[in-house]
């Protein structure tokens, strides 16, 4: 532990992210069209019942979070759990983990861009779909090239947008569901016990969306991610953490009720927007534009994070010797631009593709390859922090942050992952998905291996 810290310390990075920021980080990571868009698809597929499976699985994400903030209190890094992976695990895990988080959000970089571009393309028909998202790309790199300090006052304005209209949304469809919005019916419960039930197509569904809501709670640990750029890297990483876990469990869990207490989940409206179909049922003027320039907002967030986190994990990666040295050069401002260039690679290639393909089939294809690799990273997170935790205790060291019931909380949250992959395996539509994750798994922990017995040959 005292290894690690160390050499964050000698990182050429610099610290300039306050608390606020570093939390508004997390929630513009988290909150972009995966919950604006994707939670259609959900409420479509299993109903109302969708609700119990945001509760469930934000409960569950609250978990890895309070097991990773127990290793980022303890010895913040840039590169977070990749690095306590190869603490704990070995430098084969380590690198297979940081490997596949940088791959994800490269692919998320890519899904954001395109799907900024379509509504751009929306709201102004005349402008090409791969012209928005070329111009998106190149301004957000732009911006992940400037100082951090300047990052993060860029990004907390931009997620505060968010949040805020989220905020609103909440307050607007409570003041409905209770009655007291002129001119609109209080709905009681029709919505929940109508239309076939609060389970309409029964128990299985639930589990068959847990893997889209997954992807749209990854994100809340890019606090510890970033937690080598904070101005006090323990004390800001503590309490980022302990504020984002249950903002996130509001925000989803209390907008995904507000949807599913005022539309009938079988309406036509739900897969495309269920947030502009809610405000139109409400009869708000101008909804649909309303919820694109959200909409948008928060795509264009979640892009930028996703840069931000891709190149900070590239660049850990590089400095621990599982990755090109060159990942590692920072500019004169503590930027590690080869990175951020690197990070941003998936995106122009999503624009090139974009040119050439429909915007469908670069979408559909981004978000399918994609697979479960959330699930993934989460348990080897949960796997680190037993390790972490039995080594921390045996060497006596006391630790500020500790995981709650441990270790039956802990090996829980293992259990409870692992049946996710299972039901994938199960599930005819999401078995490839599983299987393309599986392969890109097991390519990462070769490569990590082969590292690893190299490096033992070496000395």
């Amino acid at each position: 532990m005292v290894a690690t810290t160390q050499e964050q310390s000698a990182s050429p990075l610099r610290q300039g992210l306050q608390t606020r920021q570093l939390t508004m980080i997390a929630l513009g990571g988290v909150i972009g069209a995966g919950l604006f868009v994707g939670s259609g698809t959900a409420i479509k597929t299993a109903g109302p019942g969708v609700l119990l499976v945001y509760l469930v699985t934000g409960g569950l994400v609250i978990l890895v979070m309070r097991m990773l903030a127990e290793l980022a209190v303890a010895a913040p890094a840039t590169g977070s759990f990749a690095v306590y992976a190869t603490r704990e695990l070995g430098h084969w895990a380590g690198l297979a983990v940081g490997w596949l988080y940088a791959y994800h959000w490269c692919v998320t970089i890519a899904f954001e861009a395109i799907a900024g571009a379509a509504i751009t393309q929306q709201l102004l028909p005349g402008i090409p779909s791969w012209a928005a998202a070329l111009l998106f790309m190149a301004a957000l790199t732009g911006v992940n090239l400037a100082q951090v300090r300047s990052f993060g006052r860029f990004e907390f304005w931009f997620a505060l947008i968010k949040v805020a209209a989220i905020v609103a949304f909440i307050l607007i469809g409570l003041v409905a569901i209770v009655g007291l919005l002129p001119g609109v019916p209080a709905p009681g419960l029709s919505n929940l016990t109508g239309h076939g039930g609060f389970l309409p197509n029964g128990w299985s569904p639930l589990l068959l969306t847990t893997l889209v809501v997954f992807f749209s709670y990854f994100g809340t640990e890019l606090a510890t991610v970033a937690a080598g750029e904070a101005v006090h890297p323990a004390e800001t990483v503590r309490r980022s953490m302990r504020s984002v876990a249950w903002r996130i469990l509001l925000f989803y869990a209390g907008s995904i009720f507000v949807v599913v207490m005022l539309l009938p989940w079988n309406a036509t409206a739900v897969t495309a927007s269920p947030y502009a179909a809610v405000l139109e049922r409400l009869g708000i003027p101008g909804a649909a534009f309303i919820m694109d320039l959200i909409v948008l907002t928060a795509v264009l967030s979640c892009l930028n994070s996703g840069i931000y986190s891709s190149s900070r994990m590239l660049f850990a990666m590089a400095r621990q010797g599982e990755g090109s040295k060159a990942l590692a050069r920072t500019s004169r401002s503590g930027v590690p631009y080869v990175a951020v260039c690197a990070a941003s690679v998936g995106g122009f290639l999503a624009v090139l593709a974009n040119y050439f393909l429909p915007t469908a089939v670069v979408f559909n294809f981004l978000l399918n390859s994609s697979g479960s690799v959330a699930v993934v990273i989460y348990l080897v997170i949960a796997v680190t922090q037993i390790r972490g935790r039995r080594r921390a205790e045996a060497a006596g060291e006391s630790l500020t942050v500790r995981m709650w019931g441990f270790p039956y909380l802990s090996w829980f949250v293992v259990a409870a992952l692992t049946i996710v992959l299972l039901g994938m395996a199960v599930a005819p539509d999401k078995r490839d998905k599983l299987l393309l994750t599986c392969a890109v798994t097991a390519v990462a922990v070769a490569a990590g291996l082969i590292v690893q017995a190299r490096r033992k040959g070496a000395k």
